[in-house]
């Protein structure tokens, strides 16, 4: 498997000896969705920006698109939508992207077509014309998106990416990252919505302190402590459920929970409610949320984290 991003090592300590980044690797598969999380001050934006050669590391060691991390000619190829972008107001959203192609040196024949597609693809055609003083918080977001689209890269960095969005919004957003996905397209998010990260992203990092304290593909992460609950009709009986408890099956009124990889351990339950002719309502599959594994990789101790 190839890889869009690979780091070995990533150290940035600031002026007064702040590490906010302690010596991070890390690798992202070209043509995926990558989720970068963590707690605010974990070193998110410090990540990318330094992959941007926005600000300049301690350390830094790895390779993106192929090329020694900072290698000028490969960032042409990167797209990116920072967090709280702003844009010069009396500017037209048209002229935002006009001006981000021509600083990656897009032709003006491709820069005329791409802008009006990706301003039809974001739901901006309609605001093009107008100034970005007259846009929602939203609506700036969607030209930011954009912009960052303008010079067809293979790498695309969207740092929050539905911050300001409405909901129609964000499901808009969701299905134009899944596209770029489509496309061959790498994407790294960074984004504080871990619901929504967990259904867009093949796999996730999740950085605290300048660390990574958790990573992997979404499906193999959420897989653990997954179990199968079986909801019937009223609390199970009293003998029923002395009987379930024996065979290590968890019982708490109606809710029977099974802690199993897969629905053979299931089928035993079920046949034994059935033979006792008691009715069942639901049975279904239960997994760790994105959420919650966040939540405790972050905050280990169960004391309240910032996020």
């Amino acid at each position: 498997m190839s890889m869009a991003v690979s780091i070995e090592c990533l150290r940035k300590i600031y002026r007064g000896g702040f590490e906010a980044l302690a010596g991070v690797s890390l690798e992202v598969p070209a043509g995926s969705v990558f989720g970068l999380l963590g707690p605010n001050g974990a070193g998110k934006s410090t990540l990318v920006k330094s992959l941007l050669t926005i600000l300049r590391p301690t350390e830094c060691r790895g390779t993106l698109l192929g090329q020694p991390i900072g290698h000028r000619a490969t960032l042409s190829k990167v797209g990116y939508l920072p967090e709280h972008a702003k844009f010069p107001e009396y500017l037209t959203g048209r002229q935002v992207v006009e001006f981000s192609a021509g600083l990656s040196k897009v032709s003006s024949t491709i820069t005329k077509r791409r802008t009006g597609e990706l301003l039809e693809r974001v739901g901006m055609a309609s605001w093009g014309d107008k100034p970005v003083g007259s846009y929602s918080k939203g609506m700036k977001q969607r030209v930011g998106l954009a912009q960052a689209l303008v010079n067809d890269p293979e790498l695309v960095f969207l740092d929050e990416p539905t911050d300001g969005v409405d909901p129609g919004g964000r499901i808009e957003i969701r299905k134009l990252i899944e596209a770029m996905r489509a496309e061959g397209k790498t994407v790294f998010v960074n984004s504080h919505l871990l619901a929504e990260v967990e259904q867009v992203a093949d796999h996730v990092v999740i950085l605290a302190k300048g660390r990574i304290v958790e990573s992997g593909k979404v499906s193999d992460l959420t897989s653990r402590g997954r179990h199968y609950e079986i909801r019937t009709e009223g609390p199970v009986p009293p003998g029923i459920r002395e009987k379930f408890n024996a065979e290590g099956w968890e019982v708490a009124g109606d809710r029977i929970s099974i802690q199993a990889q897969d629905a053979g351990p299931v089928q035993p339950v079920i046949d034994a409610l059935r033979a006792e002719k008691i009715s069942i309502r639901e049975v279904r599959e239960a997994r760790i949320s994105l959420e919650d594994l966040f939540l405790s990789a972050v905050n280990p101790d169960g004391t309240e984290a910032s996020r």
